[in-house]
């Protein structure tokens, strides 16, 4: 056997909504001489689509775990990377349905995994058009937000994109998996983050590229939940991992950054015609701004009750 086929693969998508994606970008993957187990993760949208990704999962011989209900992604991708790992998979490669890649990709990621299982991997993503969408990604303490632009992901403020990602049984148990507590957005800068503090590192491989069709979920523009959670995750990465001081910097920065979020789903100026985003955004940064508080308050009581108890 190629040793480059050593571990075996567990192959995890989560699916709302999006049967038909899932189908085209995977089913079509010839994964014969691969050691491959995939698992199909269903957050629940609606009693067809359960239908129709359960048989498109008995169709190709994947495992589909339905959910009762929708948890969110970072949830969602728990349970299945626990799936792949009950099959005993030894390397993990996360997909979004929108993501394209193909099989000598995966084998390169499998190989890079079990020969550095400290470290998570991502492909260089290019969009449809064969622009990069993600080639490196970075998180500004100063300015309060991520930046990709000529960013690099290997530094201690790195970041890797959720979209696709490859990383060893090991690191993922060493990590914790996804923090729940972002449901949609940032899940993916806080696994980065808390996988470097762990002694992990992160690379993106510009010789392995992958196709993400941006915003194929979803449909054209941006969805309420995308403006929502984008302004509240920011806000509760701060709180988990940052200083008060840099929390501080970020909560007066919330404004600046919601103009930024409204202006990524086409909203500008006098061109506002619906309410709906604005007062996703403002919930979603009202939201976060509590979230703080209440970390800030359980942060300044543990450190109370340490003292306190400290010989």
């Amino acid at each position: 056997m190629d040793d480059g086929l050593a571990s075996r693969l567990g192959l995890v998508v989560v699916n709302y909504g999006s049967h038909a994606l899932v189908e085209r970008n995977l089913a079509t993957l010839d994964l014969a001489g691969l050691d491959t187990h995939v698992v199909v993760v269903d957050n629940r949208s609606t009693d067809e689509e359960r239908d129709a990704i359960g048989h498109v999962g008995r169709s190709h011989g994947w495992e589909v775990v339905p959910l009762a209900t929708n948890v969110g992604f970072g949830a969602a991708m728990n349970v299945g990377v626990d799936r792949a790992l009950a099959s005993d998979c030894t390397a993990l490669v996360l997909l979004n349905p929108d993501l394209r890649i193909d099989v000598a990709v995966l084998r390169s990621l499998v190989d890079a995994c079990r020969r550095d299982p400290g470290a998570m991997v991502s492909p260089r993503i290019l969009r449809t058009d064969g622009s990069v969408w993600f080639a490196g990604g970075e998180v500004r303490l100063r300015d309060g937000r991520t930046v990709t632009t000529g960013a690099s992901s290997a530094g201690r403020t790195g970041w890797l994109s959720g979209a696709c990602l490859a990383v060893s049984a090991e690191l993922w148990t060493r990590v914790g998996g996804f923090d729940p507590e972002y449901f949609l957005y940032w899940e993916d800068v806080d696994l980065s983050w808390r996988c470097t503090r762990a002694g992990g590192r992160l690379s993106v491989r510009p010789d392995l590229d992958a196709v993400h069709d941006v915003g194929g979920t979803q449909g054209p523009g941006k969805s309420l939940l995308y403006y929502r959670y984008n302004v509240r995750n920011r806000l509760v990465f701060a709180a988990k991992h940052l200083d008060g001081r840099h929390q501080i910097a970020w909560v007066l920065r919330s404004p600046a950054f919601a103009r930024t979020v409204l202006r990524r789903g086409g909203l500008r100026g006098p061109r506002y015609r619906h309410l709906a985003p604005i007062w996703a955004v403002a919930a979603g940064t009202l939201e976060g701004l509590w979230f703080v508080i209440r970390h800030g308050s359980r942060q300044a009581r543990s450190q109370r009750d340490v003292a306190h108890i400290a010989p």
